[in-house]
């Protein structure tokens, strides 16, 4: 028998309250999801996985076990054979405008047109209710970049030090980034770590997929271990007396084996 809560002088049934409050704290839900790029494999398979609002991702996994197909299935860039992606409660798929306001990707390989940086944040700004340039310019003077950039001029470490700046000035609630840290130099990445969370706030989702998990293990709030068909571990990251060894925590968490010091 269902039971009813009092509210507003009305009533609810309680399974229809808590799924509210499920999608409420649930601001992404990949549910059974399988897809593949051709009929003969699967990169996903019956996958699930949510992610809650506010807060720094680590997506972690064995090269091909999905981590960017997840993102581009988050995104609504692919689509998945079997099962649904959800945004805020709207199908990712479906690529509505109020949605794709609130999200942007950082994808591990792009190129940027051969414009002026003034012209192409112009291009953005009109999509993007709440894009900074007063964020924008924090995020550039954080990697010693500077506003007045021909993007076509520009060194593929530059590209993605502009790009991530972009991305943070749209100030969109979830930010996907894919490998961000691969092609900068040591400096770059100690720069990266300060530049986003310079463009943090309490209610922004970032999920990074990487390999390069030394790069950001300091970041992250949140770890996810995927393989193709399961979630590994998906836990909050608390440091105890002694940083966390992310590295360490994922050989483990795939051998299932304790790494001798």
């Amino acid at each position: 028998m269902l039971k009813y809560l009092p509210v507003l002088g009305g009533y609810f049934s309680l399974s229809y309250f808590c799924s509210v409050l499920f999608n409420y704290y649930t601001m992404i839900e990949v549910n059974n999801v399988t897809f593949g790029y051709n009929k003969y494999h699967n990169v996903l398979r019956d996958f699930s996985l949510q992610f809650k609002k506010g807060g720094v991702y680590g997506l972690l996994g064995k090269n091909g076990t999905g981590k960017s197909t997840l993102l581009y299935l988050i995104m609504g860039l692919l689509r998945p054979r079997q099962g649904e992606v959800r945004v805020e409660g709207a199908l990712s798929a479906q690529r509505r405008p109020e949605v794709l306001q609130e999200m942007f990707i950082v994808p591990e390989e792009y190129d940027l047109p051969r414009i002026s940086l003034r012209k192409y944040v112009e291009s953005l700004k009109p999509f993007y209710p709440r894009f900074s340039d007063e964020l924008l310019a924090r995020c550039l003077k954080g990697f010693d970049m500077p506003l007045d950039i021909d993007l076509g001029a520009l060194s593929m470490g530059q590209k993605k030090k502009v790009y991530m700046c972009i991305a943070l000035a749209t100030d969109t609630d979830y930010l996907l980034m894919d490998e961000p840290t691969n092609g900068l130099d040591i400096l770059s990445k100690s720069q990266f770590r300060k530049v986003v969370i310079e463009g943090m706030r309490e209610d922004k989702t970032i999920i990074i997929s990487t390999h390069q998990v030394h790069d950001v293990e300091r970041m992250l709030d949140h770890v996810c271990i995927i393989e193709t068909n399961k979630v590994l571990l998906d836990a909050p990251l608390v440091e105890k007396d002694e940083p966390i060894d992310l590295e360490r925590l994922f050989i483990e968490t795939l051998t299932n084996k304790k790494v001798e010091d």
